[in-house]
C-alpha cells in the first residue's frame, strides 16, 4: 500500500488534512460519535479510521441482542455495585435502545421486540427462588425506567413448549428483543457517509500524540481525537479499568420446524441464544476460563466451541438434527464496573469505551455523549 507521503495533493487535502475531529474505531460508538459531531457541526471535517476492513471489535460480531439485563444478572450486579450505579446503567441501556431505534428505524435494524427468557437448570432452584423473591423490587425499579408495569414474570411453560431439555424454570423479560447486527452496522455507515463523515479502513494506529496519531501509513494530525475502540482500548488506555473479553459464537444450519424462537439467557447472562430465521445462534462460555478469554485474539478456542456445541445438542436442540455452519469471536470491553467510560483524557483527547457486553444497547448513546463532550 502507498504511504501517506506518496499520496497526491488531492488525496491529502480531501482525506487527511485539516481534520477537526479524528475518531479511532468504526464500530457502534465510533460511528455514532462521528454522526453526532457532524450533525452538531456540519462544516467540521470528521474522519473515522479503522484498523480492519470491517470493524475489528464486536460491533459486527455481536449476537444482536437488544438487552438491558436479566433478573439474575441484575441481582448479581447489585452484590458488587450500589443500587444507584446499577439502575443508572440499566437506564442508559434502555434509553440507548430507544435512541438506536430512533436513529436508524426499526425497519433498518430488523428490530423484533419479542421479549426474552432467562432459563434456570434444575440444580439452580435456589438461584431461581432468589430471583423470584426479588421480582417485585426489580419490577418496581424497572417500571420507573421503562414505564412497563411488569418487566419480569415467571414463564416456565416456555421451556416445554420450545422442546428444550435440562432447564426447569424461566423468567420472561418484556423489555428486551433482537436486531440484525449487520443491518445495524450498514445503517450506521450509510448515515455517517450521508452526513459527510469520511471513513478510512485498514489504518492501524501505533501511537497517539497530543495533536497527531502515528499509523502504519504515516501520521494524521487532528484538532480533537475520540478513542472508540472498546475492547481493544488497553493499548491506548493502560490506566483505565477496561480489558478485552473474547465472546465466541456459533450458528447452526437451518433447522426444520425450529421451536425455540426469540432471545434466551442462562447462567447469569454468560450464555445466550436466539433464532436467526430457522437457525440458532448460540454464544458465551467465557466463564469457563476467564483468564484465557481476556484476550483480543479473534480466533475461536476448541474448549468453548466444543462446549457450546455440546450444550446445543443436549439441552437447547435435543430433538433436532443440525450442523455448525458458522463460528467466530469478537472482543468486548469489560471492567470491574459495568458503566461505560466517557471522559476527557487530555486537552485534545477523549474516549468512549467499556460497554460491558451491552454495545447494542448503549453504543449509540455513548457516542452521543462523547460527541457532546468533545464539542464542549
Amino acid at each position: 500500500m502507498i504511504p501517506f507521503s506518496n499520496l497526491s495533493f488531492w488525496e491529502k487535502e480531501s482525506f487527511l488534512y485539516n481534520v477537526d475531529y479524528l475518531i479511532i474505531g468504526s464500530g457502534i460508538v465510533g460511528l455514532s460519535t462521528a454522526i453526532h459531531l457532524k450533525k452538531k457541526q456540519p462544516k467540521k471535517k470528521v474522519l473515522v479510521i479503522e484498523r480492519g476492513y470491517l470493524p475489528s471489535g464486536a460491533s459486527t460480531k455481536n449476537a444482536g441482542f437488544a438487552c438491558i439485563g436479566s433478573a439474575s444478572e441484575l441481582l448479581d450486579d447489585l452484590e458488587n455495585s450500589s443500587e444507584l450505579e446499577v439502575f443508572e446503567t440499566v437506564e442508559k441501556r434502555w434509553k440507548g435502545l430507544l435512541y438506536l431505534r430512533q436513529l436508524l428505524s426499526d425497519e433498518t435494524l430488523d428490530f423484533q421486540k419479542q421479549g426474552s427468557h432467562e432459563l434456570f437448570q434444575a440444580n439452580e432452584k435456589e438461584l431461581y427462588s432468589q430471583c423470584i423473591s426479588k421480582l417485585d423490587f426489580l419490577n418496581s425499579s424497572l417500571e420507573n425506567i421503562t414505564s412497563i408495569p411488569r418487566v419480569f414474570r415467571t414463564a416456565s411453560r416456555q421451556i416445554s413448549d420450545s422442546g428444550m431439555s435440562g432447564f426447569r424454570y424461566s423468567i420472561a423479560n418484556a423489555a428486551e428483543g433482537q436486531i440484525d447486527t449487520g443491518k445495524m452496522m450498514k445503517g450506521l455507515v450509510y448515515l455517517a457517509k450521508s452526513l459527510g463523515v469520511e471513513i478510512l479502513n485498514s489504518i492501524q494506529v501505533t501511537e497517539i500524540l497530543e495533536n497527531e496519531v502515528a499509523t502504519n501509513y504515516g501520521k494524521i494530525s487532528f484538532k480533537k481525537l475520540g478513542i472508540c475502540v472498546n475492547g481493544l482500548a488497553k493499548q491506548f488506555l493502560p490506566r483505565e479499568d477496561v480489558s478485552p473479553a473474547r465472546a465466541q459464537v456459533i450458528v447452526t444450519s437451518p433447522i426444520a420446524n425450529l421451536k425455540p424462537k426469540g432471545t434466551y439467557h442462562f447462567d447469569k447472562g454468560y450464555y445466550y441464544f436466539r433464532n436467526v430465521g430457522d437457525r440458532i445462534l448460540f454464544g458465551g462460555g467465557r466463564n469457563l476460563n476467564f483468564e484465557a478469554e481476556e484476550t483480543d485474539e479473534l480466533n475461536t478456542s476448541d474448549q468453548i466451541i466444543n462446549h457450546l456445541s455440546s450444550l446445543l445438542e443436549t439441552q437447547i436442540l435435543p430433538h433436532s438434527a443440525f450442523t455448525i455452519e458458522h463460528q467466530w469471536a469478537g472482543t468486548m470491553g469489560v471492567g470491574k464496573n459495568k458503566s461505560p467510560i466517557v471522559k476527557k483524557l487530555k486537552n485534545t483527547i477523549y474516549c468512549g469505551v467499556r460497554l460491558g457486553g451491552m454495545g447494542v444497547a448503549i453504543g449509540t448513546i455513548v457516542g452521543k455523549e462523547l460527541a457532546e463532550l468533545i464539542i464542549e
